[in-house]
């Protein structure tokens, strides 16, 4: 399936059950990293708008390039009145924004889809000398409890290619050869869900990974589903556990 299509018919899910990131994560942002209101940011692979709705509350400017029609209209119906939001529809190798023409770059669950030598070369065009780029995802914790283990065994039984898509997969070479020599820092915070049995489906049901209705694993998955939660929940709920791991530097230079 084309990385930029996967979320078209799991919009509503992906909405209503993803996490948004926790205000510590925002807050180096501004305090560590140098964002400040005014800034001129883009947040490439912007999906539905989350990240973006975080920062416009600190009085940023973002403009959001989203390449999937049916996640960046939903963009558009949550931040569309925002006076410092546009939306245009790119992706991160090709943005259309113009040269030299933002303070920072921040790629919010999105990295992972990339063809990073192509972004690498449009990320220069776009940024203005000196310009960060941010990367930053929610890692959901796979081991430490019963509950993590038994969902994460849960989606490598039933998931089509969670392995391939994790953004687990993304190592530290990775990252280091995407900054420019030096430049990369990074940090950690702790985050999290607390879910009934119908959040925690429809959690499952918002990865793109995940058989949905009228796939022949489908009914058997949600089954399992039932079990891993009957098996763990206290009271009713589960906690679905996140790190939100942020990395971020100056992108690296052409001959470097």
């Amino acid at each position: 399936m084309d990385s930029k299509e996967r979320f078209s018919n799991r919009v509503d899910t992906y909405v209503k059950y993803r996490p948004s990131y926790p205000t510590e994560a925002i807050n180096y942002l501004y305090d560590v990293i140098g964002f400040h209101p005014h800034s001129e940011i883009a947040d490439i692979g912007a999906g539905t708008g989350v990240f973006s709705k975080l920062l416009l509350a600190r009085g940023s400017h973002v403009t959001a390039v989203e390449p999937n029609d049916e996640m960046r209209k939903a963009a558009e119906r949550m931040l569309g009145g925002e006076n410092h939001f546009s939306i245009v529809s790119g992706s991160a190798e090709a943005t259309g924004l113009p040269d030299h023409s933002i303070d920072a770059i921040v790629c919010a669950q999105s990295f992972h889809w990339f063809d990073r030598s192509a972004a690498q070369l449009e990320f220069r065009r776009i940024l203005r000398p000196g310009g960060k780029v941010v990367l930053i995802w929610n890692s959901r914790l796979t081991h430490g409890t019963l509950f993590r283990e038994q969902y994460d065994q849960l989606l490598q039984t039933f998931a089509t290619d969670y392995k391939e898509v994790n953004h687990k997969n993304i190592s530290r070479d990775i990252l280091l050869s995407f900054f420019k020599p030096g430049t990369m820092q990074e940090a950690g915070f702790i985050h999290g869900q607390i879910f009934d049995f119908e959040g925690l489906t429809g959690r499952l049901l918002s990865s793109s990974y995940s058989p949905g209705p009228g796939d022949p694993r489908y009914e058997t998955m949600i089954e399992e589903l039932r079990n891993v939660f009957e098996r763990n929940n206290q009271e009713g709920t589960v906690s679905f556990d996140y790190e939100t791991q942020v990395f971020w530097g100056e992108i690296r230079e052409e001959s470097q």
